[in-house]
């Protein structure tokens, strides 16, 4: 399943403009909260996919049938880029746990690069539905890598990807080496530059929130 944001128009579109577009990217507070707004936009869609049960309310009137989650997910993201993502599906499910994971890409004199995984923080995700945060899908290869290592370590009862931006081509390969997993995409693009970086994209999603690093 891959839901794409872009597809429909909503205020959520707005919000990912602006994600893009380099003037705005200059202040990165809006950077940060533009990102985790999107965030909150793909909890509520993916909320609807959620199983619930109808329980019974006081109010201060009498009694109302309301609606609760069956069980939380439980929220993971990559670090650094992830954090804002991550918040904004936090925002919403508010109950929900966390799970850390450090990824990053080893660039070789080169300019080859390959991805390497250091350490996963997580509580017990064992029949757990996941969440997995990043805001880029590049090539997919270190979305892949951290999502089979958590299917490795826990028996995760569904899985679903969040991206603000991806590209064909890292979708194909979550595709191929995730095919259980859901997607939830703001926006897709085709091409990509010889750094693997997606074009129009929205540049360093890391760099953007948090400060050029060395």
């Amino acid at each position: 399943m891959i839901f794409n944001l872009d597809t429909t128009n909503s205020i959520a579109n707005v919000f990912l403009a602006e994600l893009r577009d380099e003037n705005i990217q200059k202040d990165t507070m809006r950077f940060r909260k533009n990102m985790e707004r999107i965030g909150e936009f793909f909890a509520y869609e993916i909320s609807k996919t959620l199983e619930y049960d109808r329980k019974e309310t006081q109010t201060p009137l009498g009694v109302a049938k309301t609606a609760h989650l069956k069980e939380q997910p439980v929220l993971a993201t990559i670090l650094r880029a992830g954090i804002p993502l991550h918040q904004g599906l936090l925002n919403i499910f508010d109950q929900a746990e966390s799970a850390f994971i450090t990824a990053y890409r080893k660039v070789h004199k080169n300019g080859n690069f390959v991805v390497q995984m250091e350490n996963i923080y997580s509580p017990d995700l064992n029949d757990k539905i996941v969440i997995i945060a990043d805001p880029m899908l590049a090539t997919g290869l270190s979305m892949v890598l951290c999502c089979k290592e958590l299917l490795n370590r826990y028996r995760i009862k569904e899985l679903h990807i969040v991206c603000a931006i991806a590209s064909t081509e890292g979708i194909n390969h979550v595709k191929a080496n995730l095919p259980k997993a859901k997607l939830w995409f703001g926006a897709i693009d085709e091409e990509m530059t010889s750094k693997s970086y997606i074009v129009p994209g929205l540049g360093d999603a890391g760099d953007l929130a948090y400060g050029v690093k060395q």
